[in-house]
């Protein structure tokens, strides 16, 4: 199955900040989804961003929020360059820092009228919340002591500027739809990152979130879009490719760590994905 899902390893990079310029980056940004959130503030060019069943048209200065689980793509009007900044990150990671439940806030934002996706150039403090774009770039390029907590609070400030506009608007932040961290259908993928290297079941999985194997199954297929089961395999599979070309931990530790059965099976599923087995993929890497 040719999914949509794009993975990022948000246990290991929670907050991405960078800019993006089609002149010398891949686009245009085919349909897509992923469970963090994506901010898009423009600075030079016309661009057509897709959202689901919703297509905007953004200028320099507009702001456009991509909420997790949303299919999207960005495409330019014409050859001119594009210019945008962008800001990715883990909402459960950045709720845990604050104590405000983004999560479940802009969950329940999604579908409302009140909770506009695409901000104008006009309704924003256009110079502000460029500042928070620049300021988070900068840190994510210097890495300097705390970096991370850093972009986590100018995150969290450009999310309360936008909860605040909303709240102009009738949307309601004093109630939503609270859930459980641990238990919760939305949260297992980070359950299951944290706990690849273990025998993870899927039934186990669902009684986890309080659900019945079929239903749990079929939650799970409407959300990340695939199989539970083919979705585990993807992420240790991740995993070890990462860890291949960014160490030299040996194959059998590799393979306990990203939770095959043993180095055998390792390889030979690797095999079945590459065409070429674990020590080729990583000498062909480097």
């Amino acid at each position: 199955m040719n999914s949509l899902f794009e993975y990022s390893d948000s246990l290991r990079t929670p907050y991405e900040s960078f800019l993006f310029d089609t002149a010398t980056a891949n686009f245009p940004i085919h349909p897509h989804w992923h469970y963090f959130m994506e901010i898009i503030y423009m600075i030079e060019g016309t661009a057509i961003m897709n959202c689901d069943d919703n297509t905007f048209v953004t200028e320099p200065g507009d702001m456009m929020l991509f909420l997790p689980y949303q299919v999207h793509s960005i495409y330019g009007v014409s050859n001119k360059t594009l210019k945008y900044y962008v800001l990715k990150f883990d909402m459960g990671k950045l709720s845990a820092g604050v104590g405000i439940h983004f999560q479940s806030l802009f969950r329940s934002a999604k579908g409302e009228k009140s909770a506009s996706l695409c901000f104008r150039a006009d309704e924003l403090n256009d110079s502000q919340v460029k500042w928070i774009f620049e300021k988070s770039c900068e840190e994510m390029c210097g890495q300097q002591y705390r970096y991370q907590d850093m972009v986590q609070s100018y995150i969290s400030n450009l999310l309360i500027m936008i909860l605040r506009e909303w709240q102009k608007n009738g949307f309601d932040t004093e109630h939503f739809q609270n859930i459980d961290d641990e238990d919760s259908i939305y949260y297992i993928t980070e359950y299951i990152d944290s706990h690849m290297q273990d025998n993870l079941k899927v039934e186990e999985l669902a009684e986890r979130c309080h659900m019945s194997y079929p239903y749990f199954a079929k939650c799970f297929r409407e959300l990340y879009g695939q199989s539970c089961k083919k979705y585990i395999a993807f992420i240790r599979m991740c995993k070890a490719e990462e860890l291949l070309i960014s160490t030299k931990l040996d194959l059998n530790y590799i393979s306990q760590e990203t939770g095959f059965a043993d180095c055998s099976h390792f390889i030979k599923a690797f095999k079945q994905k590459h065409g070429i087995t674990p020590k080729q993929y990583r000498k062909e890497k480097n």
